[in-house]
């Protein structure tokens, strides 16, 4: 058993599967992949089994019933991590928006520097998005803009989905009390972590627009996110984040 975990959500990803599970498994750090697929109809889950007959348990896959939202499908993830032992655990997509080289940038930010969550950032060093309409990076950009306002949060681009965990922050945060489970879920996962006093740092990245596959994208998403974070501000004044040892 490895001690990193790579998580990839995937529904309908069939173009870009066997890809991106492949440039992963490329690394010169041997990571572990966990694909969480919501029964897409196009067939993923059955690629990633095609996979796993190559690569054996360094690709496992966790097949769910429905599609049922991007935040529970990170979580059942984070379960499994949990349950399995592993010692860093990442967020990914499987579009290639992430480059998969950058994941050792994100493991050495901590396990070399001492953080607890490390970012892949597109705004920490200005605007760093490849092949976006303009309109959806102002979108993009000013929502995390709002959402540090509304926070406080010293962190640039509080919707990213790419992200490594330290165990001990998965183990902390009661992962069932979660609310979001659209991008949202992002935001609430970081600012949850910061409340908790672990240490984030956001490492640049380069996003590149998806070249195969639909983006999951919606109005609905973003709504999420808006209203969302001035309740999720809202009730964590009355919560207690105090660890236990």
């Amino acid at each position: 058993m490895k001690d990193t975990l790579v998580i990839v959500p995937t529904y309908n990803e069939k173009e870009n599967i066997c890809a991106i599970i492949e440039a992963i498994l490329a690394q010169e750090k041997a990571f572990d992949v966990l694909v969480v697929d919501d029964n897409s109809p196009d067939g993923t889950g059955a690629l990633v089994k095609g996979v796993q007959e190559q690569f054996g348990d360094r690709v496992q896959l966790l097949e769910r019933n429905e599609k049922s939202g991007l935040g529970t499908a990170y979580i059942a993830g984070f379960e499994y991590a949990n349950e399995k032992g592993y010692d860093y655990i990442f967020e990914m997509d499987a579009d290639f928006s992430h480059n998969p080289a950058d994941l050792i940038r994100l493991y050495q930010t901590c396990s070399n520097d001492g953080f607890d969550v490390a970012v892949g950032s597109r705004y920490a060093t200005g605007v760093n998005v490849v092949n976006w309409p303009m309109g959806r990076v102002l979108l993009s950009y000013f929502a995390s803009q709002y959402v540090q306002f509304v926070t406080g949060m010293p962190i640039r681009d509080s919707t990213a989905g790419f992200v490594c965990y330290k165990r001990k922050v998965l183990e902390t945060i009661p992962l069932e009390k979660i609310r979001f489970i659209g991008y949202a879920f992002q935001i609430e996962m970081k600012f949850t972590a910061l409340k908790y006093g672990f240490g984030i740092k956001e490492v640049p990245i380069i996003f590149t627009n998806r070249t195969k596959g639909t983006s999951k994208m919606s109005t609905g998403i973003f709504s999420e996110a808006f209203f969302g974070v001035i309740l999720m501000k809202w009730r964590s004044l009355w919560k207690n984040y105090k660890q236990e040892n």
